[in-house]
């Protein structure tokens, strides 16, 4: 389930998630939130 966190990010990591999630948006057909691109980036981060 997923849970509502708030955090403050700097502009240059949004910038980079933003840039990620542009990206992904035109590789795919289907939209692309930005809280699924920070969810697969600490995925990733984590293992």
């Amino acid at each position: 389930m997923a849970e509502r966190i708030t955090i403050m990010l700097n502009s240059d990591i949004a910038k980079k998630l933003r840039n990620l999630q542009a990206k992904k948006l035109r590789e795919s057909a289907s939209s692309v939130s930005f809280s699924r691109i920070i969810n697969e980036i600490l995925e990733k981060g984590l293992k």
